[in-house]
């Protein structure tokens, strides 16, 4: 019998939340812009997460007003209720 470890970033809080952290720690380029894919790489690729997790947590994060995502979804921008 295989036993499945537990994943970090199955709920979406947790993965909003290290998003929003990932994004704190890039320097925006113009107007605040932090493109996606700064975001993103480091997600999948360093913190092993999914691309379901990465979109759950992407979208609790704007829900709760702690990222603005451009319509384009090219780019977010961290708010100011994301700095408390």
């Amino acid at each position: 019998m295989k036993h499945v470890e537990p994943r970090p970033y199955t709920d979406p809080e947790a993965a909003a939340r290290q998003i929003v952290q990932l994004a704190a720690g890039i320097e925006p380029v113009q107007d605040g812009r932090i493109h996606i894919e700064k975001i993103n790489a480091p997600f999948l690729f360093t913190l092993k997460g999914r691309g379901s997790e990465f979109g759950a947590g992407l979208a609790f994060a704007v829900e709760r007003g702690w990222l603005e995502l451009h319509e384009s979804g090219t780019y977010v921008r961290l708010t100011k209720a994301a700095a408390q």
